[in-house]
């Protein structure tokens, strides 16, 4: 569980976040979404600790983030995964080294027993036999799937995800979200993804923060999206062709 108790982040005369509260629960998928410009970025970069808030706390589970030395924000970090929007794998790195580098990082473990998690990682992510190709051999949806083995290779309690369906095809980006989905359960992780898509939202949200101008103008699940009368979220959900069609198919039936 992450908790954020009224966050404020600037930089210089821009005041970006706007004094945010939240929950984060474990075992689920906690989506925030939102324009460009409305924060996201920014507020996912002070729960992973790459900005600092001028004002407000932010706790894993009951430890908060501004009183942790430097040794427990290591110790936190290890219990950290993170799958990138571009899936981030080092090129000259073949699949199996990309992903046993965390284990390198932040383990003691003998070589053999770091080859064993990373198959183990790879069987759950559907590639095998991948270990000795470069990203550059495979596909975008199997370098995300690369991505996510290599996110839960030291068994996280928190996994962030920036845009993780972003230039994937609908059919991959389905894949892709259904497997966090698995994962998050399976693992029982604090999950919080950082998306504009609203096709994940409307397949894996079991909670969602709708950001507007550094604020929370919006939050509930995604049975509720279609029931709220809050302006701004439905503004934001019907922008899209598709939700417009489901909202006329809704009205029309009543």
């Amino acid at each position: 569980m992450i908790r954020v108790e009224d966050i404020h982040k600037s930089f210089g005369k821009d005041h970006i976040l706007k004094g945010i509260s939240t929950v984060f629960d474990q075992g689920k998928t906690n989506m925030i979404i939102g324009e460009s410009g409305s924060g996201k970025t920014v507020f996912l970069k002070c729960l992973l600790d790459l900005f600092e808030p001028e004002e407000g706390r932010i706790y894993f589970q009951d430890r908060a983030l501004q009183d942790m030395d430097e040794d427990e924000k290591r110790n936190l970090r290890k219990d950290m995964g993170m799958v990138f929007q571009g899936g981030a794998l080092f090129d000259s790195l073949n699949i199996e080294e990309n992903v046993m580098f965390p284990l390198r990082m932040f383990t003691k473990k003998k070589k053999d027993e770091m080859l064993d998690r990373v198959n183990e990682v790879l069987s759950r992510v559907n590639l095998e036999n991948v270990n000795k190709k470069f990203p550059a051999e495979i596909s975008g949806g199997m370098k995300k799937r690369v991505s996510i083995a290599r996110a839960i290779v030291n068994n996280p309690k928190y996994l962030f995800c920036d845009e993780p369906n972003s230039g994937l095809d609908p059919r991959t980006a389905i894949l892709i979200d259904n497997l966090i989905h698995e994962i998050t359960i399976e693992y029982n992780m604090t999950t919080v993804i950082n998306s504009h898509d609203m096709n994940s939202v409307m397949e894996i949200g079991e909670k969602i923060i709708f950001l507007q101008d550094g604020e929370i103008a919006w939050e509930g699940d995604k049975t509720q999206i279609f029931k709220t009368d809050n302006k701004s979220i439905t503004d934001f959900v019907y922008s899209s062709d598709l939700f417009k069609k489901i909202r006329d198919i809704q009205l029309k039936e009543g």
